[in-house]
Formats: C-alpha cells, sequence, structure tokens
C-alpha cells in the first residue's frame, strides 16, 4: 500500500513541481541559487522507491520527495549522509576532495543567498559587509579541511582534492561538522518558503547570525563578511550569539588610540577585528569588559582568529593567561592592545602610537597557538572595528559620567576660564533597541 500524503506534504510536493519546472528560469532574484537547486533534484531523483522503476521521467515522485525531506530534516545521522552523498555526487561510491569542496562552497553561497533573499540577515545586508564572494570559499575550506582518512590523517594542499573519500569518511565529516547539516536544512527551508509555518524552523537560524546593531544609516561597510560573521559566531559562548553592536569603526570615529579607548572600556565582552595594509583581515574575542590597567585580564574563553585570507579560531593553549591586555599614558609598561603572547611579542598588538601593529607568533602564540595573523610580522593598521556581543552592560544602560558630571564646580571652573566641554562632543547616546531587521 503507498503511503498517505498528510495536506501540508501535498501542498509542498505541488508546490515543488513547479519550483523544479521553473528552474531552468532561475536568477539572482530566485530564493535559492540554480546549483543548489540540481543539487537537490538530483538527491530526489536518486531515491529508489521498492517496487518501482524509475523510469525516465523527470518528475520527481511524491515518495521520494517525502522521503528525501524526512530524511534530512527528521532522519538520523545515517539518513542524513546518504542523501548528503546524493547531492554531492549522483554516483554511488567513494568521491572525489573536490566534489566535496564544490558542493560545500554551492551550499555556503547557497545559505548567504537565501537568507538575504528571505530578510533573515538581521540587520546585515550585502551591502553593509564585505563581498561574500572569498568568505564563502574561506568558510568552505574551513569546513573541507577537517576532513580525515579512516587512519585519521588530513590530506593536505592539492591532495585534498584529488584524494577519494569513502561515504564512511564523509560520514564521519558531517557527524564532526556541525554546520553542514545545519546549513543544508535551512537552505531547505528558508528555499523552499512553503515549509515556513513548520514549528521548529525559526530554531535553526535562531543564532546563526547575530543581529547587527549600530550600521543603520552610517552608510558603513563591515570589514567581516556574512560567511565569516557566522563562523565566528558560532564560536563565541551560546549567550552572546544573538546580537553584536558596533562600538568602534576607525573609519567613523577616526584613527586615534584615545578615540578607540573610549569606545569599547567597559562595554562588556566584544570582538575586535583588523585588516592590515596587505589586505589581512584578522582581530581576536575579549570574554570581558575591556579595563585600561598594566595587567592581563579576560579568561579562557578568549581566542584569535583569522578572516582573510584564510578563516580559521584559534583557541586557549594552557600554557599562560594572557589573555587581553589594554594600557595607555604608562612609562614604564608597554602602550596598547593586545591578545596572547607576551610584552613585545604578542598575537595581536595595536600600539598606541595608533597605526602601528605586530603580531609576533612564530612558530606559533603561546596563548592561543596562532600562527602570524598579519602579512608582515609588523604591520601598519588600515582599518579597525569594535564589536560588542551579546546584551548591553547594565553600566552601559546607566551611562557612565565624566569627572564633569561628578564633579559641578570644575564644571563650573572650565566655564567661567572660557573653556568648552570637548568630550560632550565625543559622546555617542547609547542605541536605542529598535528593530534593525533588514
Amino acid at each position: 500500500m503507498g503511503r498517505i500524503f498528510s495536506p501540508l506534504e501535498s501542498i509542498v510536493w505541488d508546490y515543488l513541481q513547479i519550483f523544479w519546472r521553473s528552474c531552468h528560469k532561475a536568477h539572482t532574484r530566485e530564493a535559492l541559487p540554480e546549483q543548489m537547486t540540481v543539487r537537490l533534484y538530483n538527491g530526489m531523483k536518486s531515491i529508489d522507491l521498492p517496487g518501482k522503476s524509475s523510469g525516465l521521467s523527470e518528475q520527481i515522485a511524491k515518495e521520494q520527495f517525502v522521503i528525501f525531506m524526512s530524511d534530512l530534516l527528521k532522519g538520523n545521522a545515517d539518513e542524513k549522509i546518504a542523501i548528503i552523498m546524493r547531492m554531492i555526487s549522483k554516483t554511488e561510491g567513494p568521491v572525489k576532495g573536490k566534489q566535496i569542496q564544490e558542493f560545500t562552497e554551492d551550499l555556503i553561497m547557497s545559505l548567504v543567498h537565501v537568507l538575504s533573499y528571505r530578510k533573515e540577515l538581521k540587520g546585515w545586508t550585502l551591502e553593509n559587509t564585505r563581498d561574500s564572494a572569498s568568505g564563502v570559499k574561506a568558510l568552505a575550506s574551513q569546513l573541507f579541511s577537517e576532513l580525515k582518512l579512516a587512519d585519521g590523517t588530513k590530506p593536505v594542499g592539492p591532495q585534498l582534492l584529488e584524494t577519494s573519500f569513502d561515504p564512511s569518511v564523509v560520514e564521519d565529516w558531517v557527524y564532526r561538522v556541525p554546520q553542514v547539516s545545519v546549513f543544508l536544512s535551512v537552505v531547505i527551508r528558508q528555499g523552499l518558503h512553503v515549509l515556513h509555518s513548520l514549528p521548529d524552523q525559526t530554531n535553526d537560524i535562531l543564532n546563526l547570525v547575530p543581529r547587527c546593531k549600530g550600521m543603520k544609516g552610517r552608510g558603513l561597510v563591515s570589514l567581516f563578511d556574512i560567511p565569516s560573521i557566522i563562523y565566528i559566531n558560532s564560536h563565541l559562548p551560546a549567550e552572546l550569539q544573538h546580537k553584536w553592536r558596533l562600538l568602534f569603526s576607525s573609519r567613523l570615529h577616526g584613527e586615534s588610540f584615545s578615540q578607540l579607548c573610549g569606545h569599547i572600556v567597559n562595554k562588556g565582552p566584544c570582538i575586535v577585528i583588523l585588516k592590515d595594509l596587505d589586505g589581512f583581515l584578522f582581530g581576536g574575542f575579549a570574554s570581558h569588559s575591556w579595563e585600561v590597567k598594566p595587567q592581563f585580564q579576560g579568561d579562557n574563553r578568549c581566542f584569535l582568529f583569522s578572516v582573510f585570507p584564510s578563516l580559521a579560531v584559534y583557541t586557549y593553549t594552557g600554557y599562560n593567561d594572557h589573555f587581553m591586555y589594554l594600557n595607555n599614558g604608562q612609562q614604564t609598561m608597554p602602550n596598547g592592545l593586545g591578545m596572547g603572547g607576551q610584552h613585545g611579542y604578542f598575537g595581536l598588538w595595536i600600539d598606541s602610537d595608533y597605526g602601528k601593529g605586530h603580531s609576533k607568533a612564530k612558530p606559533r602564540c603561546t596563548t592561543y597557538n596562532s600562527p602570524q595573523l598579519s602579512a608582515k610580522e609588523d604591520f601598519t593598521l588600515d582599518a579597525m572595528e569594535v564589536w560588542a556581543v551579546g546584551d548591553v552592560p547594565e553600566s552601559v544602560t546607566k551611562g557612565k559620567k565624566s569627572i564633569l558630571d561628578v564633579d559641578p564646580e570644575a564644571q563650573a571652573l572650565l566655564e567661567m576660564a572660557g573653556k568648552s566641554r570637548h568630550s560632550e562632543g565625543l559622546r555617542e547616546p547609547i542605541e536605542e533597541d529598535e528593530d534593525d531587521e533588514n
């Protein structure tokens, strides 16, 4: 006896037939890019139905559609890997590394496209972020690099692309790299928007992309691209993944170390991202509010990262507790912002003489095991951003008072001397929690 279809399954299946018939007209305004549409079609079409011949028909049978969707969205690991293998290659058996890489790039490109198309980027846009093309390749390479052969070794470089991987190896990869299943689930649900009513729909994308605050109306283009935002955000503590708030941009606030300190001190956990004059993008996550003091601060949740030319996160080694450091105006201690390593040899350092920095991590940073992040060991800074992550700390929402607010007598003396309150012009109102959804 044939399977009985629910009304929702029948509606989606009818929609799907229209979708396939129109896929040859796909263009950039379609919900799903053509490459992913073809992969979905091939995956569904490859499902064998007991007692039925697949025949020469180009139509997807209802049973094929239901099995595909059920295995992908609700199935166990074995069922999901079978679906993914069908999407990687139409033929059974081992697949080349190059095929897996192409599938991963198509998957990430489709994720960015469909989230933008469905207006699920939460205040980020393709216009206010760096072009995602290089980010798609960088994230695909990062996920792809996690492939291990059955003996536990990792092929590298060109060897990785030409190596044949058995289904069991790909299954292990999908299990260890959960982004593959999550990205594919979001692409399917958001691409076939008629599934939007399913109750667990929103769970897939709840914290996949953090809500963006502080970019609206400023005409800025972030140093981050969408794939790197998704990847870096996934490494933050879970309670901080829902929101990023722009604290400082050198293009908005100027190239000044005192301005940098004024915008990031006591603002809660944040992400620092830098671009050097060679175009390398890198930074770090500070787990605590920055404080100006001659001691190291933070804890083992801090990490360093690279965005370009490669995308990677480097976490705590246990070697020392030199997580984060911020100092200014001292004669006996280094003045600047640093993360990892030691004085004079930081994994990441911005000098108080703004514009100069270094990443002296040969062979590796002792605190985070990171390599040299900048193109040159001593680099010149091109641009910098700092993003607070998570909810605004209570101390910030109440507002920090300057010494002139605390001491009215000092204010009166300044006014008698005809001096203006320069700090007034540097203050920025705490941004209201307005809806920045795009």
